[in-house]
């Protein structure tokens, strides 16, 4: 039980409130849904980033490097100015989802290299040019490609090139609860002496501006350095700030400044420090002192290669000011040491800091989300009424929705909301560290404040109503599995409450997406973005339902996760037993349906492979032959039972036995109960052996699915043979895309035809260690298919993790296939060992894709890096 242990110890046993604050600061909170109040939805347009400096936000701050409590009454970040900027660098900059030519794209370098879970220390890395920032070039260059173009990147621009930039580290250490250090480390990289201003910020989230009559913070100078704070629910706290010369204090209003916005009214507004700093103007900072934000500005002269550090400390009124500030960090970052000493012992250094650099981007991937769509849709007291078309707009239908919580995004900025399925995945290495937190968010999802009545689970903020895969349940299970396997406690009473809520949801997904009644099912868009031929979201231009061979797997998988669950809560009461049996019932149904031969089921045997179905309204059937993820996702429908637990549940066996005899019309299309498999284990799966083997064929086969880096999410074969699909006039196709979407569905920020992405694969390695448990050595496939090298299904699984986790780890050259060719990330030794880890990965060459940050899922690699090695 080492320091952090005991710290989430005390978190749990609600001793001692250790995560108040954290990395919960948004890196963007313009062009968000929440900061929306057009008339047409134009989320992007209505609050721009040229705004963000000017305007206060309604719902929730952002700001560069920062950190907020868990309330997001309080907020620290950075403001940098190179003396050549039009604007102070408070918050990341990057082209919108309209302006990209693949979509939203942040346009910075900056890292997440430490976190805690308590947040006891963190540590991150911005990169700030000292050339100006190539604000105007970037849009400029960006409008200017297609989307068969690639993205045009911030080191593109030449702004880095000479080294002429700075590195400006910032860490934090907790003392206490409510004592937080901050260390900033500048460090010069270029060539010659540079004047890098310096501003850390601290300031209070406007709640006053809307007419909810919430009392206004306060904030004031005490002493040369030192900053009283008055926080109504907080209480009282002093910011202390090191002394050096030439430092000046600033204090202004977190007001949004009506007189550059509209010409009318004056005062001290939230831009009064870029006013102050960049141009010069006296009397932009109060002269009392006081105000709602305030900064202490310290303009550094560093020498070619030269580094400076600021001390600063927010602490309770009373607190020790700076005195024993670098003991404090060196205690903090030997214990974060100590704490992630579990690392396993054949690790090298590089995959050491590559775990624990994807432990960290999903630490400080946490941010304070808020939004009431009941307010948001009526508006607020002190504002003017929102356009009258959102009473039927964008989420209309979820007017129940109240959010208040710290959540897991999956990227602060291009994804700074919440997304279902995203969340799912990231709580299965948060499980590892932090098993309490996963819990709660699996949790909180369930709640009555975001689950809708009806039983659907809320997707994201773009879309409330949208339906992401049903992966939940799972999750459940699998955090239950990792929290008792990591504190000998079986946490029943979690997993009893989730079973119950996802009912609900279950129960939902069957009445709404089985349009048909025949236990094969719609689902839609299912968070696959483009995978399909058509928009699975909008209705079809054929007309008629696309019967999904993706949403019906997941349903099967949904059955198979509830069954375990019900089996395992059987343990304590044997009534869940019913319900395993009912789960049990279904499931045979839907594979049963899965694998009719012929235009009524999704496989195709003459293929060997599962197939989404295009019902036409005249009652003729399309299989759509496109090679995808969708014909791989009936593989993680799989669950196996052990002897003991079948033997130890006879109400359950006694029913299950009856349908093993008297539903042989049911049982024939699936891997049968009735055939133990190793150790007399039962195996219940939508894929029969002899499917699974055909299956593997075409996954493991390097010039169809099998990427040196994973699997790809579309098959190789579609690159010399697209396919086509003619409706009318229009000729629709599914072209083999390894890199950036050449499409614009869904935005075209996301691709999910032919890159290699971290959940599917996730889920491919565990369905291929449940098969192996079942089958043993009585099963081996080609590895590589064709190779003539047979092994078995659990190595088969383990190589398939290690080529995932050998994107982030160099090679034998020392290169790291998630850098591409950009050589800069590859041999610059200030480059080369932070690493990205991005939404998705290019099918042949590995290169990182889409969100730069997306440690939500993508952190798997730290669970892929201890259960499999390097």
């Amino acid at each position: 039980m080492n320091a952090e242990r005991r710290r989430l110890e005390e978190t749990y046993a609600r001793d001692a409130h250790w995560r108040r604050w954290g990395p919960y600061l948004s890196e963007r909170a313009w062009g968000t849904v929440r900061e929306d109040y057009s008339p047409g939805g134009t989320a992007w347009e209505y609050f721009p980033f040229e705004h963000a400096h000017l305007r206060a936000y309604r719902w929730g701050d952002d700001g560069l490097s920062g950190i907020c409590d868990n309330h997001q009454r309080i907020c620290f970040g950075l403001a940098l100015w190179n003396g050549r900027d039009p604007i102070l660098k408070e918050r990341l900059f990057g082209v919108t989802g309209n302006q990209g030519n693949h979509g939203e794209d942040v346009k910075e370098l900056y890292y997440y290299l430490d976190s805690t879970p308590t947040h006891s220390y963190m540590k991150c890395l911005y990169k700030y040019p000292q050339a100006e920032f190539p604000y105007a070039r970037l849009l400029e260059e960006t409008k200017r490609r297609g989307k068969f173009d690639p993205e045009f990147e911030l080191l593109d621009t030449g702004v880095f090139d000479g080294d002429r930039y700075f590195d400006v580290f910032t860490e934090y250490a907790k003392d206490n609860v409510d004592d937080v250090l901050m260390r900033l480390t500048v460090v010069n990289r270029g060539p010659e002496t540079q004047v890098l201003h310096v501003l850390p910020q601290i300031w209070f989230r406007n709640t006053w501006s809307w007419g909810y009559d919430h009392k206004k913070p306060e904030l004031w100078r005490v002493s040369e350095n030192r900053i009283g704070l008055r926080e109504p629910t907080l209480g009282e706290f002093q910011f202390d700030v090191e002394p050096l010369d030439g430092m000046k204090m600033l204090f202004t209003e977190n007001e949004t400044n009506i007189q550059a916005l509209w010409g009318t009214g004056h005062g001290y507004f939230k831009d009064a420090f870029h006013e102050a700093v960049v141009q010069g103007r006296n009397g932009a900072s109060n002269p009392a002192e006081l105000g709602t934000k305030a900064a202490a500005w310290y303009p550094l002269t560093l020498r070619a290669g030269e580094a400076k550090v600021i001390r600063l400390r927010l602490s309770r009124v009373g607190g020790a000011a700076l005195l024993d500030h670098d003991d404090v960090f060196e205690n903090r970052l030997r214990e974060a040491d100590e704490f992630y000493s579990f690392a396993r012992a054949d690790l090298s250094e590089d995959a050491r800091n590559v775990q624990r650099q994807a432990f960290a981007g999903l630490l400080w991937s946490k941010q304070y989300y808020h939004f009431v769509i009941e307010d948001w849709l009526k508006g607020d007291p002190a504002q003017p009424p929102p356009p009258s078309e959102r009473k039927k707009g964008r989420d209309s239908s979820w007017a129940h929705l109240f959010n208040e919580d710290i959540l897991s995004m999956p990227d602060k900025w291009e994804y700074p909301w919440y997304a279902a399925w995203d969340l799912a995945f990231h709580m299965i290495p948060m499980a590892q560290v932090d098993p309490g937190f996963a819990k709660s968010q699996l949790s909180l999802l369930l709640r009555e404040w975001y689950m809708h009545p009806n039983g659907q689970i809320p997707a994201y903020e773009w879309a409330f109503g949208d339906v992401n895969p049903p992966v939940h349940a799972w999750a459940c299970w699998r955090v239950y599995q990792i929290d008792r396997k990591l504190t000998g406690i079986a946490d029943v009473s979690f997993l009893e409450a989730a079973f119950h809520k996802l009912l609900l949801n279950f129960t939902w997904w069957v009445n709404r997406k089985d349009a048909m009644g025949n236990n094969i099912f719609e689902g839609g868009f299912l968070g696959l973005d483009n995978i399909g031929v058509f928009d699975r979201s909008a209705p079809l231009p054929t007309g008629g339902i696309l019967e999904q061979s993706d949403g019906t797997s997941w349903m099967a998988m949904y059955c198979l996760n509830m069954l375990k669950i019900a089996l395992e809560l059987s343990r304590t009461n044997h009534v869940y037993e019913d319900v395993a049996s009912k789960f049990f019932e279904h499931f045979l149904h839907i594979a049963d349906a899965m694998n009719r031969l012929g235009s009524d089921g999704l496989w195709d045997d003459q293929e060997g492979f599962y197939f989404d179905c295009l019902r036409f309204p005249d009652g003729r059937n399309l299989p759509m032959t496109v090679w995808s993820l969708v014909g791989l996702i009936p593989l993680f429908a799989v669950e196996v039972l052990d002897k003991e637990l079948i033997d130890s549940r006879p109400g359950f066996k006694k029913r299950m036995e009856w349908f093993l005899t008297n539903r042989k019309d049911l049982c024939g299309n699936i891997a049968s109960m009735a055939r133990a498999g190793e150790e007399e284990r039962r195996m219940l799966s939508v894929v029969t052996p002899d499917k699974l083997i055909r299956i593997l064929q075409k996954m493991l086969d390097e010039s169809e699915f099998l990427s040196p880096h994973g699997i790809r999410s579309l098959s190789k074969r579609h690159d010399a043979n697209p396919y086509r699909l003619q409706v009318g006039e229009m000729t629709y196709r599914v072209d083999y895309e390894p890199a950036e979407s050449r499409t614009g569905m869904f935005g075209g920020n996301s691709n999910w035809r032919g890159p290699v992405w971290f959940p599917t694969n996730y889920l491919i390695i565990e369905a291929l260690q449940k098969f192996d448990y079942y089958f043993g050595d009585s099963l081996t496939v080609e590895f590589p298919s064709g190779s003539g090298q047979h092994m078995r299904l659990a190595d088969v699984a383990a190589e398939l993790s290690r080529r995932l986790s050998r994107l982030f780890l160099r090679d034998e050259s020392g290169r790291r296939p998630v850098f591409g060719g950009t050589e800069r990330f590859q041999t610059d030794p200030h480059f080369n060992n932070y690493i990205s880890f991005f939404e998705y990965f290019h099918g042949d060459n590995g290169a990182g894709l889409g969100a730069s940050h997306q440690t939500g899922w993508t952190a798997l690699v730290a669970k892929l890096l201890q259960q499999s090695g390097e």
